[in-house]
């Protein structure tokens, strides 16, 4: 049996992802623990969108706080009628209102308190794990779960050379003009028309924007994927060079915002005593960069496994435990269907500012449970498969090439 102060599940984390499996597991009735460098009532910084069907099958629509039913990408060259005509997605885009969300999850975690502290090493026994902080506490668990990000020091994985990182710099505020069309949101616009010669062979970038009611706006200038990743400076100039060739001003800036994380983290050794979640585990999806969704859809069934082992076996090893974590986390599928969008991912950073558009010109050409299917990652392997082939067989014949990694220009990355 357990010593009186072993917990059966230590969460290190107080973001989104740890929050996450924090209150699936409290729902399944374990004994559970948390740790963070921070208080988990600390506001998060960022803003997190979400297509709202996502949330709807969850039943969490109310977490929304913006919502659009006008969604929208241009992927023209700006210089012509054509060229300005935009796309329309047909599908609800929503920000997530984060207090609510925030509130909401730590609602389910039954007041569950987060000991503030700071990690400094984790070690194993048969029957559990130590949290070593460096105020000198320990905390002991059956099993002990990180969900501090992709930067955590105690996940291994495999050596990578090339980190790709998205990165992105935004603004909420009062503008000049509307830089969006009233209640639009636009997912994505690469038109270049702002730049010239020299910037166009630079990382090509789009406006991420949209209409939050009340005379604010969101714009946001985004690289998709870059090693090493596109910096804040260039990212702010593009936005305000992308604004004043409208004639656009910003007056006020109520929020600014700074993201920056990896696309192709390999996934971590799975073999490990440490359980991962969140992006820690590589959940960050490698072709779109979203990442709630797959948190709130995967973390009922992984904790779900985790009790039913425990409460099953008191004196299952820890090991054992956390290898049960990690067969449920990363099937077989979802390691295969990782690895296809690791391998779209390699593809598109050898492409030019203009090939980009029109591969994503076409991608957005596919039908649209497939391409929705594709960025949200909830397509069965063998759809994903179909999907891949029907976007080879309908793209240009030089996006075709680029596919097959006959168009290479390495200076030219997402």
């Amino acid at each position: 049996m357990k010593s009186f102060n072993c917990a059966d599940v230590l969460v290190m984390g107080a973001g989104p992802a740890a929050l996450c499996i924090t209150s699936e597991l409290v729902r399944q009735g374990l004994d559970v623990q948390a740790i963070a460098s921070k208080s988990p009532l600390e506001p998060w910084p960022n803003t997190y969108g979400i297509w709202a069907s996502e949330l709807e099958s969850l039943n969490m629509e109310e977490l929304l706080k913006y919502r659009w039913n006008d969604t929208v990408s241009f992927f023209g060259d700006g210089l012509s009628n054509q060229g300005n005509t935009c796309t329309n997605h047909y599908l609800d885009y929503g920000l997530l209102n984060l207090n609510n969300f925030q509130e909401a999850l730590l609602e389910r975690c039954n007041g569950l308190s987060w000991q503030v502290e700071t990690v400094e090493n984790i070690t194993f026994s048969e029957k559990e794990t130590v949290v070593i902080c460096s105020s000198g506490k320990k905390y002991f668990a059956r099993l002990v779960i990180d969900a501090s990000g992709h930067k955590s020091p105690f996940i291994r994985r495999p050596e990578h050379n090339e980190i790709a990182k998205q990165a992105a710099y935004g603004v909420v505020g009062k503008f000049s003009s509307a830089p969006v069309e009233k209640n639009r949101f636009v997912l994505m616009d690469f038109r270049p028309d702002h730049l010239n010669p020299k910037q166009l062979k630079e990382p090509p970038s789009f406006l991420y924007a949209m209409d939050l009611g009340d005379g604010s706006y969101f714009v946001e200038e985004t690289s998709l994927a870059c090693a090493p990743p596109v910096s804040f400076e260039l990212l702010k100039a593009r936005l305000n060079s992308r604004l004043s060739s409208k004639g656009i001003q910003i007056e006020e800036i109520i929020h600014e915002e700074h993201c920056l994380f990896p696309m192709n983290l390999p996934l971590p050794y799975r073999d490990q005593p440490l359980l991962a979640f969140g992006g820690s585990a590589s959940m960050v999806h490698p072709a779109s960069g979203y990442l709630v969704g797959s948190l709130l859809r995967r973390a009922p069934s992984l904790a779900k496994e985790i009790a039913r082992v425990i409460k099953k076996d008191p004196h299952m090893p820890t090991s054992l435990i956390a290898r049960r974590g990690w067969q449920t986390l990363w099937t077989p599928e979802l390691v295969q269907r990782h690895r296809l969008y690791q391998f779209g991912l390699q593809r598109l950073m050898s492409f030019n500012e203009s090939l980009l558009r029109s591969f994503f010109d076409t991608f957005f050409k596919l039908p649209r449970k497939d391409w929705y299917g594709y960025l949200t990652n909830t397509l069965p392997l063998p759809r994903l498969f179909i999907v891949m082939l029907r976007l080879f067989s309908i793209a240009p014949l030089k996006v075709r090439l680029g596919m097959l990694g006959l168009i290479i220009k390495k200076k030219d990355k997402i």
